[in-house]
Parts: C-alpha cells; structure tokens; sequence
C-alpha cells in the first residue's frame, strides 16, 4: 500500500517526493477530479493527500467519498502557507456525518 499526493503546488510534491511519497500537481476543479478517480481505481494507494486548496474547489465531492468510500483514505494536508481551518473541515465533516450543525 502507498502514498498518492494530490497537490495545488509544486513545493509540496517536491517536498513529499523527497519523503518517497508520488504524487501530480493540479490546479483546476475537472484535473483534482479526474486524478482522483483514476486514484480512486488504484489498488495500490491506500491513502490520498490532498493540499488545502484542492478540497476548497470540490468539498461537496471529497465529503462524500470520505463518507462513503473505506479506500483510499483521502487526508487534507495545510499548504505551505499554513492558511488553513483544519478544525472547522473536521466539525464540518462530523456535521455532514452525524446530521447535526456543530
């Protein structure tokens, strides 16, 4: 099982590549989506890191595969500005979960 990095930034797949993990740079909604799901199709990736950003495009999308789907794990990493509301994505993920406005 491995790494698939999804990324809006060459730093942070250059950054990762260095940790061994591959990954594709993109910047548009329709490139994250069609990535993903060629991702998605892969046995081998068990866990998907997707940059901040690339979530922001598509949240409707990401939260239902994370809700639906067991594989790949799909995990949101800040980018390197660090601009990120790493809490808020989680309570707004429980919400959509559990039915309930937190």
């Amino acid at each position: 099982m491995k790494f698939f990095l999804i990324s809006d930034n060459i730093d942070t797949q250059m950054g990762l590549r260095l940790a061994g993990i591959e990954g594709v740079v993109v910047h548009e909604r329709h490139e994250m989506l069609e990535t993903l799901e060629k991702v998605m199709h892969d046995d081998e990736v068990a866990i998907v890191l997707l940059t901040t950003k690339l979530i922001e495009l598509c949240p409707d999308v990401i939260s239902e595969i994370k809700l639906k789907q067991k594989k790949p794990l799909i995990v949101e990493i800040p980018d390197r500005h660090g601009d990120s509301k790493i809490g808020e994505t989680i309570d707004r993920y429980v919400s959509e979960a559990i039915g309930v406005k937190l």
